[in-house]
């Protein structure tokens, strides 16, 4: 299993130097859950707050979107909360990185994060449709109504 810095190889060089630049080392949750995820695992995480969950779980993703191995066009990655009220939390935990690695790297990264919830106004609904985020994060009741509508399902037939 891959120690401190040594998860951090597993990672695109700027999501690399991001990391190493705003946190030194990985959290253990980090660095025990990212070799998982690097090879294709399914992984569920629990740990207390604080510890680096959302990262732990989402910077693979940023880093396959970042390198271009995950190209655009429809939902890429699909975080599903339990809670509506947490929903927009986890997206400003994901504005932030993408921000600073917007900085980083002297350009726009044009990774899209998006909310769609039962509060979601229709037009941003159809916006979703014709341009899809890459990181859609939701609750198990919209989910279930994307599932069910034809023309969205279609957007989610290459999660990640």
């Amino acid at each position: 299993m891959a120690h401190g810095t040594d998860a951090l190889e597993l990672f695109h060089p700027l999501i690399r130097q991001w990391f190493a630049e705003q946190f030194g080392e990985p959290t253990e949750v980090q660095r025990l859950t990212w070799p998982r995820i690097a090879a294709g695992e399914h992984v569920l995480v629990t740990a207390p707050t604080g510890s680096g969950k959302t990262l732990a779980a989402f910077l693979w993703a940023l880093g396959r979107l970042i390198s271009g191995a995950l190209p655009g066009g429809q939902v890429r990655v699909l975080y599903v909360s339990p809670l509506r009220a947490l929903n927009n939390d986890i997206r400003r935990n994901l504005e932030e990185p993408l921000s600073e690695l917007e900085k980083l790297h002297g350009k726009g990264l044009g990774i899209r994060v998006m909310v769609r919830t039962g509060d979601t106004p229709i037009s941003q609904r159809q916006a979703m449709l014709k341009k899809p985020p890459h990181i859609l994060i939701t609750t198990p009741e919209s989910l279930d109504l994307m599932l069910a509508s034809p023309k969205f399902v279609t957007k989610l037939a290459d999660v990640k």
